[in-house]
């Protein structure tokens, strides 16, 4: 048996044809792989963003309550590591750039091999002392001035659309395929950065969304309140929707090599996303400044499993990120280890069998949020100060640096948590950067108010959920002062 994984970054399941995306927006092989596959609509986040994301994908369990960005720790449980244990070869091929800083460091070792490429985003790839030519930077925070500017040096090696990482990323995953097919027993991740901004594609993508515009955006928004024009919004749009058929162009050429090497036959194929982007809506741009709307948070998930031969249906259950371990452990008959949350999902494929009664999700020191399909509840901090709030690790980095010294001055050893293999992490006290507690405690019925526009008051609902919320936080051993954070009370720890 063999499986397959096409990852992409920042996917917007509301712009995909098989989830109701609008018409103007081409997704063909899309639509194609939902009518092979199993099509789940109601998969959600867990912890956010990129790499809390990821390292859900390699343990099966949440750790946004925990830690904030950073590697795998030295107690965590790898999926792809027990893979390649038990005799799967495992190969990642991706220009997922966060994978090679200090803060992702520890993941794409656990692959038997892997393939990174380069020139994504602001990734340090290409030098040159002299700014590159463009408006003016000035206006930026000195982190953001400094991925632009690298993103323009790497613009310059990156023009013909054989040189954009994506399609050097699929071009080495189908290479993998082409080689090893007539092999039994590995496990291929093809994950590329895109849709992910800054929405830089191939002309040819751009001409299908033509449009005339001299706004001021380009096509890399600013995370947090919308301040320009509706003319910039649209045209932001319509940038993600040409690198979004990009994507779906890329994706095409997997379904064709499937099709050609009759591999429906013994291959799991899983199509997912880290999480999803605000284009304007709830006048926001992005992710992580402002609550984890469904835009963000409800996302893709295409599943064909050859053992059941299932397509062309969809599946009401609540899933998670951290069911996919589970599930690509079951398929190649792979004990779960004892700490692993999530639930393999090849019943749920077979016949909607439910995972869960509520999904939990979230980023360290924001809401904690929690939804059961018709009502989703963000409980925000009940404190101004978002505080207490520690970080409990033993690889004290963030996204692209270490911690520093100033950091770690106040740090002690944290009694061991239930998945911590007996070990005391250290708890380092940490300030959030943001003001996701200002946005307020939020409940939304989405079966009336689908759009999230109007937040419901409805105690009895409410109390539900916080029942709900504080069972799944204690399922997660979540540290003490979370509950005093956000008011929930430690009456039950």
């Amino acid at each position: 048996m063999k499986a397959i994984m096409v990852m992409f970054d920042t996917l917007n399941r509301r712009m995909l044809s098989p989830y109701g995306g609008p018409d103007w927006i081409h997704t063909p092989n899309f639509q194609r792989l939902a009518e092979r596959t199993v099509v789940f609509d109601n998969s959600y986040v867990g912890s956010m963003p990129c790499m809390p994301a990821r390292r859900e994908l390699h343990t099966g369990r949440h750790n946004f309550l925990h830690r904030s960005w950073g590697p795998l720790e030295p107690f965590d449980d790898s999926a792809i590591e027990l893979m390649g244990d038990a005799g799967v070869y495992t190969h990642l091929v991706t220009d997922h750039q966060h994978y090679w800083e200090d803060g992702g460091g520890t993941y794409h070792t656990r692959y038997n091999s892997f393939e990174l490429i380069r020139g994504q985003e602001g990734d340090p790839w290409k030098g040159e002392v002299t700014n590159p030519d463009g408006p003016s930077l000035d206006h930026l925070h000195p982190f953001a001035k400094r991925m632009v500017r690298q993103d323009r040096v790497n613009r310059q090696y990156i023009r013909e659309q054989e040189q954009f990482p994506q399609a050097r990323t699929f071009a080495g995953g189908l290479e993998f395929i082409e080689s090893n097919h007539r092999e039994d027993n590995w496990f291929l991740q093809i994950e590329t950065f895109d849709p992910h901004e800054p929405f830089y594609s191939p002309a040819e993508f751009k001409a299908r969304y033509a449009h005339d515009y001299e706004g001021p955006l380009a096509d890399w928004p600013v995370y947090g309140p919308v301040t320009e024009t509706p003319e910039d919004v649209r045209h932001m749009r319509f940038e993600y929707a040409a690198l979004l058929s990009m994507c779906d162009h890329y994706l095409g050429q997997v379904l064709d090599t499937m099709d050609r090497l009759e591999l429906w036959e013994d291959t799991l194929l899983i199509v997912n996303t880290d999480h999803g982007f605000l284009l304007g809506e709830h006048e926001q741009w992005a992710k992580c400044v402002q609550p984890f709307y469904n835009e963000v948070a409800h996302t893709p998930l295409f599943i064909w499993d050859p053992r059941t031969g299932i397509q062309n249906e969809r599946r009401q259950s609540l899933v998670q990120m951290i069911d996919l371990p589970a599930t690509l452990l079951e398929f190649f008959e792979i004990e779960r280890p004892k700490d692993m949350q999530g639930k393999s999902l090849r019943q749920t494929i077979e016949a909607d069998v439910p995972v869960r009664e509520a999904a939990l999700f979230g980023i360290h020191g924001g809401h904690v949020n929690i939804t059961d399909k018709r009502y989703v509840y963000m409980r925000a901090a009940s404190e101004s100060s978002n505080q207490p709030l520690y970080d409990y690790t033993l690889m004290p980095t963030h996204m692209r640096n270490r911690f520093a010294p100033e950091e770690l001055r106040e740090l002690a050893l944290a009694e061991p948590f239930k998945f911590t293999k007996q070990i005391k992490p250290l708890r380092i006290p940490v300030q959030t950067r943001g003001n996701l507690h200002e946005f307020g405690t939020l409940l939304y019925d989405l079966s009336n108010d689908p759009e999230q526009a109007e937040p419901l008051h409805d105690p009895e609902v409410e109390a539900r959920l916080v029942e709900l919320m504080t069972l799944l936080m204690q399922e997660n051993d979540a540290p003490k002062e979370q509950y005093e954070r956000l008011g929930l009370g430690v009456h039950n720890l």
